[in-house]
């Protein structure tokens, strides 16, 4: 009994020394804000017989890390070089070297939905963000409307003391809330971000970026002809973290860098395209083989890992012409010159956090893709991804025709659906397909000065990027807590790696994970994966399959790292047991129902907006920057345009209203003082409505009706233009865009703010008399 007693005490004082000398141990707040003390000074007739007790500002736990999160977009497991990949990494290499390298990380098979389960640490059907913002339809798991019952780890660290910033690509705000009219909650600034320097849409032009500035619509800098987007979010990070160590050296920070590469458009310097020249023609077949063996000779895959075969539904690359080779080549080059640029300016922001001497106290985490590399341009490639999401054909005498183009601000270009499985090396399939590990496999490094003793190791412990946020609290020492603003919090649903630093054989704690995206399904339990691909395949618009007709896959990953080998014949009782698994985990966290479809939910109709059930709208000059989610929807319907004008004696031109620009849009503008109505139907045709004559000077009032055909989406119509009530022009438009006239650009009044709808003027191309206002009517 005396015995057991010393035992207890023993433990007590062991918990008790460790409480006090460990952050990850030590207890902060478990609601937020943390309560203002008790005052202990005392109160007194004057100051004089009174004793102040100053609040004394918050801090975060002692010894706590800066902390910099880097994520990558649209990235294979087998693309960066320093996982066996064909592109220098050599930063994100360096970074390997001095901490840990993850092979079996996952992500969630697509953006949005991997960035809300990143931020909150909860699966993303429990934070609602089951699919990206501009698919999101009206059941739990699917709004996109991230709940105040998940804060993001960024607000939690910015209560305990952090200083908090995000920079590149969000994507975590719904569709319709992202214009000048809020509600800001929901933007990086409300979830936890003291400063944003970024785009909050999927994907935006890297020449020519939709940008924002906490929670204003700003301008790329005009005065630099070799803008690049990705330079320019490094060039910010660098500039705050400075100042915030300038001013607050002893105050950690929390660095957030999500960058648009490498998804579409795959925009890159041409010096850093033209490192990759010739380096691809080989093909997709062979650079799968050559990567498969470099990732052996790394260890990064196991000895006995086997090269999962190419789907039936890519081809050969011995079935091309000699045209198709020359073509798809080039469009790897600039991809892989796209990383490799990346990777480039991820190192200059290494070196100047190294620069600081705060290098060795800060926790990296490196998470090298959101999903798998992408099939979305599907199995030619695409000069303009805009063709895709409207079904615009592309033929393979227009796609050559860009080939000098490719990767400049002429395209929006995506590689061929063959090189993203390459790049996905040694797993099946691709984005998207989150029933497969080439959709949610992707590397993870981590590095943290004296914190990883095992520097260059490598982990195989099985984790998902819910892991992340409760990673960092434990790093931290900062407490998970139980409400915050008020509100009760959910359970988090990941579980820290910081067990796997220096332990390499540790046995996973995360023992079971569901994958679901856009029907594809699969469910990982210790050590076994069921999987059921749906039967839409990335780069196509409609759905083939059924969910009740899918076929279940069945793999033993502890013994088969690829998922190379399909057991659900010889073991059919484990495979029902894992479906039924799967069901259990998908109502618990809001999966359901099973949704599959990809056209239908564009629409920007099934969302809320600000514009529901209003049919006239007034603009002023100066109003610009609004996205499409928040604009007036002039597709499939007929309108009109009324802008009232004051031309000076000498003339006016310049943009009335636009919305889109080059790769699909329209545009209300003088060109030479002539009236004038441009519609760019997918950069691949542009119809032309202008006046024979110049605008008189003194006021006007110009008008622009389209009457739509009608019969089905996308179909034409005729343009009329007036002045002053007279008919001056007529032509017709033969097609127009039926789904989305643009990912990142936007509508503006009295200036261009994005590309322009057609190369005739140059942004911005405001108007030089003077705009009085803007009406649009619905019809």
């Amino acid at each position: 009994m005396l015995h057991l007693l010393w035992r207890s005490l023993i433990v007590s004082l062991v918990i008790t020394i460790l409480t006090v000398t460990s952050p990850a141990l030590a207890a902060t707040s478990k609601v937020l804000p943390i309560p203002q003390p008790e005052f202990k000074g005392k109160i007194g007739i004057t100051y004089k017989d009174s004793k102040p007790d100053f609040p004394q500002p918050i801090t975060a736990p002692a010894k706590a890390p800066n902390v910099l999160l880097v994520i990558l977009d649209d990235v294979g497991f087998g693309q960066a070089s320093t996982f066996g990949g064909p592109v220098e990494t050599p930063h994100l290499t360096r970074l390997a070297e001095t901490g840990l390298r993850y092979n079996q990380f996952h992500t969630t098979a697509l953006c949005s939905p991997t960035r809300a389960a990143l931020l909150t640490g909860r699966n993303h059907h429990s934070v609602n963000t089951g699919v990206v913002e501009e698919l999101a339809t009206g059941y739990p798991g699917y709004t996109t409307i991230l709940p105040k019952s998940a804060a993001t780890v960024a607000e939690v660290l910015r209560q305990n003391g952090y200083n908090t910033a995000a920079f590149g690509k969000w994507h975590n705000t719904p569709d319709y809330e992202t214009s000048a009219a809020g509600p800001f909650d929901r933007w990086p600034t409300g979830l936890g971000f003291e400063y944003f320097y970024g785009f909050l849409g999927g994907d935006t032009n890297q020449w020519s970026p939709a940008l924002v500035e906490n929670t204003k619509r700003v301008e790329k800098p005009a005065n630099n002809p070799d803008y690049h987007l990705t330079p320019d979010l490094v060039d910010h990070a660098i500039a705050w973290i400075r100042n915030q160590q300038s001013i607050a050296p002893d105050k950690p920070f929390f660095t957030y860098l999500a960058t648009g590469a490498t998804h579409a458009p795959h925009h890159a310097p041409k010096a850093w395209i033209d490192k990759y020249k010739g380096k691809f023609d080989q093909g997709w077949d062979k650079l799968r083989e050559e990567i498969f063996a470099r990732q052996k000779q790394l260890g990064v895959i196991p000895a006995n890992a086997q090269l999962t075969p190419r789907p039936q539904e890519l081809p050969a690359w011995d079935s091309l012409s000699v045209e198709q080779k020359k073509l798809s080549a080039h469009m790897a080059e600039v991809f892989a010159g796209f990383l490799a640029h990346t990777d480039y300016e991820i190192g200059r922001l290494i070196d100047a956090v190294a620069q600081l001497g705060e290098l060795d106290n800060t926790l990296v985490i490196y998470v090298v893709g959101d999903n798998g590399a992408s099939a979305e341009g599907g199995l030619t490639g695409t000069v303009n991804e805009l063709k895709f999401f409207n079904g615009v054909p592309e033929n393979f005498p227009q796609l050559l025709a860009s080939y000098d183009d490719l990767g400049s601000p002429k395209t929006f270009n995506h590689f061929p659906a063959a090189w993203a499985w390459a790049v996905n090396t040694p797993f099946q399939w691709t984005k998207q397909i989150a029933s497969h590990f080439g959709g949610t496999r992707n590397p993870l490094v981590i590095s943290w000065g004296e914190g990883i003793k095992d520097r260059g190791g490598i982990r195989s412990q099985f984790h998902h990027v819910i892991d992340i946020a409760p990673t960092i609290l434990e790093v931290t020492g900062i407490t998970a807590p139980k409400e915050v603003n008020g509100v009760k919090q959910q359970q988090i649903e990941g579980t820290s790696l910081v067990y796997s630093f220096d332990n390499p054989d540790a046995p996973s704690t995360r023992e079971t994970q569901y994958f679901e995206m856009l029907g594809n399904r699969a469910i990982y339990d210790r050590g076994w994966v069921a999987a059921a691909r749906h039967g839409r395949l990335p780069w196509e618009r409609t759905v083939k399959g059924d969910f009740d007709t899918d076929a279940w896959e069945l793999y033993n990953i502890a013994e088969d790292f690829s998922e190379a080998n399909n057991l659900a014949q010889e073991n059919p009782d484990k495979l029902e047991k894992l479906q039924k698994l799967f069901f259990k985990e998908a109502r618990n966290h809001q999966v359901l129902p099973l949704d599959d479809r990809v056209i239908d939910r564009f629409d920007v109709k099934i969302r809320p907006s600000v514009t529901a059930g209003r049919t006239n709208f007034t603009y002023y000059p100066g109003v610009f920057g609004i996205p499409e989610g928040s604009a007036p929807n002039l597709k499939n319907r007929s309108f009109s345009i009324t802008a009232n004008v004051e031309i000076p004696e000498t003339g006016a031109e310049g943009i009335l209203l636009t919305q889109g620009g080059r790769f699909a849009g329209w545009s209300f503008f003088l060109e030479d003082g002539k009236p004038t109505y441009i519609y760019n139907y997918a950069n691949a045709v542009r119809y032309i409505i202008q006046s024979p004559e110049k605008l008189p000077a003194g006021k006007s009032t110009l008008r622009f009706d389209f009457d739509y055909d009608g019969g089905s989406v996308g179909a034409g119509g005729t343009g009329k233009l007036f002045i002053n009530q007279q008919q001056v022009a007529e032509g017709r438009i033969e097609k127009t865009i039926a789904y989305r006239l643009a990912l990142d650009e936007t509508f503006d009044v009295g200036r261009d703010t994005g590309t322009p709808v057609v190369d005739t003027y140059q942004v911005p191309f405001a108007f030089t008399g003077n705009l009085q206002q803007v009406s649009l009517e619905l019809k």
